[in-house]
């Protein structure tokens, strides 16, 4: 199977596809194999998170590691999306002076970046502003 075929067959790197235990109703993501509340009695289905939440927290990066120089300085942040679970994502499009704990954002889907001198280019989610409701 060929590398980019594998990182599709991850529903959960480009769907945010999670878990809900069929018990206690908890979501999870990433995925897990077993509820933590319910343990051996619940049962994992795959559930579609709907990437809108806003920031807990957030770190601006100035001093970029390699082959992050192009987009220096970025947002990384912790989103909690409105099912409940919380993950480490960056945040694109928002301006640096712009961003504040609390902030709506939505997934889009990105480059997350090259391998090699082959160019394998990888696809993934990040977060960006959510556009004001009316």
């Amino acid at each position: 199977m060929s590398i980019p075929r594998f990182w599709r067959n991850i529903k959960s790197r480009y769907d945010l596809i999670g878990k809900q235990c069929k018990s206690c109703k908890s979501i999870y993501f990433p995925p897990r194999n077993f509820c933590p509340k319910c343990r051996r009695i619940g049962e994992l289905e795959d559930y579609k998170l709907k990437g809108k939440g806003e920031v807990v927290t957030y770190t601006i990066i100035r001093t970029p590691p390699d082959g992050f120089d192009m987009v220096s300085p970025y947002i990384m942040g912790i989103v909690e999306l409105e099912e409940g679970p919380m993950l480490t994502t960056q945040i694109v499009d928002a301006d640096v002076n712009e961003i504040y704990i609390g902030m709506p954002v939505e997934r889009v889907f990105r480059k997350i970046g090259e391998d090699g001198d082959a160019g394998l280019i990888y696809y993934g989610y990040k977060f960006r502003p959510a556009p004001k409701e009316e």
